[in-house]
């Protein structure tokens, strides 16, 4: 068991969310950068997709009641230790009684959390995410609290060594961002405008990202008959200001969407906090479709550095 002594702003499990659910409803959730998800995971062992703690600025403290192997992947909110720093990225070992606490957010916004064998809370419908906004998934479809007792799944053979980094050249976590999107489907409804600095307002959270900056010069109404939204969907309100649609955002919308943000980028609008400024950049899809094999080629660096750690210790 993992114990919460202090559930911080908002962290909840999540994994790589529940897709197939959309016609009723429900949206995937998931983590909100699953690239971090994905690493700290394959750092502590487990499986890309596994539930993990997705901890949200300000992000709590955690006494692990027997011993563990985990990993950090994200943002860089002043982990410790026993009162010991801690980086953003990569594993380490605790022994039982260890309490693990984040202090000042430094970079980003979002960490995540994984433990060996993954966080083993109840799946409804095939995942662990929680969606909050439905009590759906995690411990009660809520956020974590002072109390709360996260069980632990059955690890995998083979612990890689801790300590093992992240390749040198870690992606991106906050501050300002190029975010690259793919055009449409209603930007015929917009007139033309250049690569318009946009900052981050207060007014962002698991569902969306409301931007300020010059509104979107308007060729026609931005109501349209709802239709599907997805993660990433671009809509521009009647102010003709952006909203950047996130994983907890609901499946239909009546905004037009000049834009959607290509999949790997969009862990670069979770990561940026209230003020920082993003600037959108067209892309085709030849380039997004790159985007998403560096995802995995850096995911598979990670594999590779662990197995090698591995083998190594086997051989000492």
């Amino acid at each position: 068991m993992i114990a919460v002594v202090n559930g911080g702003l908002l962290s909840t499990v999540q994994d790589a969310g529940r897709p197939g659910h959309r016609s009723a409803g429900l949206p995937a959730a998931g983590a909100m950068d699953r690239l971090a998800l994905a690493a700290a995971n394959v750092l502590a062992g487990n499986p890309p997709d596994a539930a993990g703690l997705e901890l949200t600025l300000a992000g709590g403290v955690y006494r692990f009641e027997v011993p563990v192997l985990a990993a950090l992947a994200g943002a860089d909110l002043s982990a410790t230790l026993d009162g010991g720093a801690l980086p953003p990225w990569g594993a380490f070992r605790a022994p039982a009684g260890a309490v693990l606490a984040f202090g000042a957010p430094r970079s980003g916004v979002r960490a995540y959390l994984a433990v060996r064998g993954g966080i083993a809370v109840p799946a409804v419908l095939g995942s662990r995410a929680t969606y909050t906004s439905a009590n759906v998934g995690g411990v009660e479809g809520r956020a974590l609290a002072a109390g709360d007792r996260l069980p632990l799944g059955r690890a995998r053979d083979g612990a890689p060594v801790p300590a093992i980094p992240a390749p040198e050249a870690l992606p991106p976590c906050g501050g300002g961002a190029a975010v690259r999107v793919l055009l449409g489907p209603q930007r015929d409804r917009f007139g033309e405008e250049g690569a318009t600095p946009w900052r981050v307002t207060p007014q962002n959270d698991r569902v969306g990202y409301r931007l300020d900056g010059p509104a979107v010069p308007l060729a026609g109404a931005t109501d349209i008959l709802t239709d599907p939204v997805l993660p990433g969907a671009v809509q521009i309100a009647g102010s003709g200001l952006p909203i950047v649609m996130m994983m907890d955002a609901p499946t239909t919308g009546g905004y037009a969407k000049i834009a959607t943000v290509i999949g790997p980028d969009l862990r670069l609008v979770a990561q940026a906090r209230s003020g920082d400024v993003l600037r959108f950049v067209a892309c085709d899809q030849e380039e997004a479709v790159a985007a998403l094999r560096a995802d995995r080629d850096f995911i598979a660096r990670i594999v590779g550095r662990v197995v090698r750690g591995r083998s190594g210790r086997r051989g000492a």
